[in-house]
């Protein structure tokens, strides 16, 4: 952007104004400007973003979502490092902020099973957002746990591998492999969809406390998770996902046209059709 362009006056103007759900917190130094008010300005989207969510490899790998975070909401100087809490707050404000406040979708309903296109209000979805409470630890024997929430770059990693892994052992089945290689390959996969299920508790983990020490460092987090016995990593994972829970945006309530069946239906973020819905 040129500092001296006679043509900044028509430049794209904040649309909307937001109070993210970690208000800040947990961002490392340099990676967002949170303004006085709380309040971010959010901009509509470019071209060059619109452009972005259409480009299919940067969608898996959550550069079109890093890019379109930093361009219309600049106060996040560093997207990777945004908090999962904050992920799906960010993306309804922008395309608020780029389309208007109101989303048209289709959905089925459970009693009669028509089909209808609905329209949700996404300023009460962004008003209905919750910030899970990090601040609660999990007290186990002489053990303490503190608990942070997941970047984004943490909960993009694990998406990838996770998905990589289940997309093999959908495939399995038709290869023409002996039983015994599709066993192996079977038990490779499901080792390492277990393995990205520790490093996700684990990166969810900031911090254990023992009347000896204070620990932080991730590798012995993890180490703790793979060794400890079955009662405390169910308390553990029960915990993280509470607090996930939490963050999740929560189902609008829908009439159906057809039968007038009240029902709930939850808004998935599958960034190509969420934004592409709008074009």
């Amino acid at each position: 952007m040129l500092e001296n362009n006679p043509l900044r006056q028509y430049f794209r103007q904040p649309a909307i104004y937001i109070k993210l759900p970690s208000k800040g917190q947990y961002y490392p130094n340099g990676a967002v400007n949170v303004p006085p008010t709380g309040e971010l300005p959010v901009y509509p989207m470019t071209a060059i973003d619109e452009i972005t969510y259409r480009t299919p490899d940067a969608l898996f790998n959550g550069q079109a979502t890093v890019n379109v975070i930093q361009s219309c909401v600049p106060d996040i100087k560093d997207a990777w490092a945004t908090p999962a809490m904050d992920v799906d707050t960010l993306l309804v404000a922008i395309r608020v902020a780029s389309y208007g406040h109101e989303m048209d979708f289709q959905t089925t309903c459970p009693a009669c099973s028509h089909e209808s296109e609905q329209t949700v209000d996404l300023r009460q979805v962004l008003d209905q957002m919750r910030t899970p409470d990090y601040s609660a630890s999990l007290v186990a024997g002489d053990m303490e746990i503190f608990f942070r929430p997941m970047t984004y770059k943490n909960l993009n990693e694990n998406n990838q591998l996770q998905f990589e892994s289940q997309k093999l052992m959908q495939v399995l089945p038709n290869t023409e492999a002996s039983d015994s290689e599709k066993m192996n390959a079977l038990s490779v996969a499901l080792k390492r969809i277990t393995e990205i299920t520790v490093k996700a508790l684990s990166q969810s983990i900031a911090a254990v406390r023992t009347p000896d020490a204070l620990v932080s460092e991730p590798a012995f987090i993890e180490d703790l998770l793979q060794n400890c016995d079955k009662t405390l990593f169910n308390r553990i994972r029960d915990h993280i996902i509470s607090l996930k829970d939490q963050a999740e945006m929560q189902p609008v309530n829908l009439t159906c046209p057809e039968c007038s069946n009240q029902y709930q239906q939850s808004i998935t973020l599958d960034m190509a059709s969420f934004f592409e819905s709008a074009s």
